[in-house]
């Protein structure tokens, strides 16, 4: 449901969630950023989903409701047909004491929906407000539970036994195979899952997905079914059906409810057959901002100021899967402007950017990192792309091309941003090139976002201060003094109410099996500026010791204390903080 921005901000007005200038600079980014108010305020953690859609309901006088998607019934929810449902974003809940059956609805204004709905039913209704999300969930339901619905279809016909051979029909568009691999698929995207494993074990194929960057099972399906499994995924991708002893990379795309996704797949043989993972990448999505992926403060006005440069290197690190290439693609929006040329050169191109000029590495045809670095300085470019720096010669190569008046971004694989200066060392670049060239070096990791309404607050005692302040390195009253001062800036950033103790949040204890208290992710940060005292540590071969305590000294937030203050805001816990920036 589209709420008017003139609504959403007498809402956010009547619930002093967003006051004075705050309020003002909040829609002066809607309108900057051409988006409704109503996305800003929940993606900027300033109201959850549900808090804005029960003052909306409030305001309009009509009850709110949270659907139980499990506890409704199927007999009633097929009163409505699910196109109609769909249509109308509607769902038949339950029938009142006076046997009246009640909807739940994302726009409850809307007139023709609701008088068409009564028709439908052919008797008297009424109207309650949901969420989008939770009617969303509700709507599934139409379906019954896809994970079962999966190991229903895998099972009919034949036995367990593994088969070798793949039949005709098994590969038939409308056969239980190719119905077990859509479904597979379906249930990934409804989950936004980042990736899906299909792996064979000894007397079963496991089927898991990795959620929010965890890893979880799923399904446990005949061992029959595993080669035409893999078959059917292969002619998706273009790749070879009879060829089982060697590794294949390939990519297929679908449309979902409008969207367009595209799955990289990647097949492996092991001891009990052919591993298949596909990499999942919603490519309806636009790039996020700086702001929206976590960035704040210091580190995001070092970034904004490092990318306006006509020249130099910037650089971000961390391990694969810790949200790189979604930092460099939304700088690379930012930059996205008629007089600027963009070249990039990709393992794969992951993100399509309108207007920016992408090139896929591959090596069979002579197209790596290399050679298509010295190509796209060809090609007149303002800035350069360059998805990893893996050797010494890419990175001389893009060491040059910043010295030569180009605007150069890559990636390394170091743990923090310190290590990165050291490593291009390492690689045998003069350090007086890297002390003159790297602008910025940012690392990071991502971490699960907390839900709102399923996590819970906590004061920690003196035993878990003690903890803390262990594992932060938090060395004093001092220091808790700076992260009062950081907090109060990370509150006014996000716009979060001002707490007088020592409170931290994590997901409640008695949640369903289903729930973990956590959605979506968030990145933490550091932004490492290459100071005059850097490059000096960087021209006398310092070590990424030293070049980290200056950088520190200078005012740079590492990555586990913008985490801290992240797990302060609510936004995360400080389990996850731990869990992945432990080394």
């Amino acid at each position: 449901m589209r709420i008017s921005d003139a609504f959403v901000e007498k809402l956010l007005k009547k619930t002093k969630k967003v006051e004075g200038d705050a309020l003002k600079d909040l829609l002066a980014r809607a309108k900057t950023e051409k988006k409704p108010l109503q996305e800003l305020v929940v993606s900027s953690n300033l109201m959850s989903e549900t808090e804005l859609t029960k003052a909306y309901a409030e305001e309009i006088e009509v009850p709110f409701v949270e659907i139980d998607p499990k506890g409704l019934d199927h007999e009633l929810l097929n009163t409505i047909p699910e196109r109609t449902a769909r249509q109308y974003m509607a769902v038949i809940t339950g029938i009142g004491d006076d046997n009246v059956k009640e909807i739940a609805m994302e726009d409850p204004d809307d007139v023709q929906a609701i008088n068409f709905l009564q028709k439908q039913i052919g008797s008297s209704i009424r109207i309650y407000v949901a969420t989008r999300t939770n009617i969303l969930a509700a709507l599934d339901q139409y379906r019954g539970n896809i994970s079962t619905e999966i190991n229903e279809v895998a099972a009919e016909g034949g036995d367990e036994e593994a088969e070798e051979e793949v039949s005709k029909e098994d590969l038939a568009e409308d056969s239980p195979i190719a119905q077990t691999v859509n479904l597979i698929i379906e249930y990934a995207i409804k989950s936004n899952a980042s990736d899906i494993h299909i792996e064979p074990r000894d007397k079963h194929v496991q089927v898991r997905y990795r959620i929010d960057g965890v890893l979880k099972e799923a399904n446990k399906l005949p061992k029959r079914t595993q080669a035409a499994l893999v078959s059917r995924i292969k002619i998706l991708s273009g790749l070879k059906i009879d060829e089982r002893r060697a590794p294949q990379d390939g990519r297929f795309k679908i449309t979902m409810n409008g969207r367009s996704f595209a799955f990289r797949v990647s097949t492996l043989p092991i001891t009990d057959g052919e591993k298949v993972v596909m990499r999942v990448l919603d490519e309806s999505s636009d790039p996020a901002t700086l702001e929206q992926l976590g960035f704040w403060g210091q580190s995001l006005k070092d970034i904004n100021e490092a990318i306006v440069q006509p020249h130099g290197m910037i650089l971000v690190t961390g391990p694969t899967g810790s949200g790189k290439s979604t930092t460099l693609h939304s700088v690379l929006n930012i930059l996205n402007k008629p007089d600027v040329n963009i070249s990039t050169v990709e393992d794969p191109v992951e993100y399509r950017l309108l207007g920016v000029n992408q090139t896929q590495v591959n090596p069979v045809a002579g197209m790596t990192f290399v050679n298509g670095l010295r190509a796209l300085l060809r090609q007149d470019p303002n800035v350069i792309m360059v998805g990893e720096i893996r050797d010494g010669e890419t990175a001389s190569l893009g060491v040059q091309a910043a010295l030569t008046g180009h605007l150069v971004f890559s990636t390394l694989h170091t743990n923090n941003a310190a290590t990165c200066l050291p490593r291009l060392l390492d690689m045998n670049i003069e350090p007086f090139l890297i002390a003159s060239t790297v602008r910025v070096v940012i690392g990071q990791r991502l971490v699960r976002k907390l839900v709102p309404e399923e996590s819970e607050s906590y004061t920690p005692d003196e035993k878990e201060v003690k903890e803390i302040e262990h594992a932060f390195g938090i060395k004093g009253q001092e220091d808790w003094k700076r992260i009062g001062a950081l907090l109060e800036s990370a509150q006014a950033a996000y716009q979060k109410e001002k707490t007088s103790k020592l409170t931290f949040w994590r997901p409640k204890k008695d949640l369903a099996d289903d729930k973990t208290g956590y959605r979506g992710r968030m990145g933490i940060y550091e932004a490492l500026t290459v100071s005059p005292e850097i490059q000096k540590l960087i021209m006398s071969n310092g070590t990424s010791e030293e070049i980290q305590n200056e950088a520190m000294k200078a005012g740079m937030l590492t990555m586990q204390m913008d985490g801290l203050i992240k797990a302060m805001l609510r936004l995360t816990s400080i389990e996850e903080i731990l869990r992945v920036t432990r080394e």
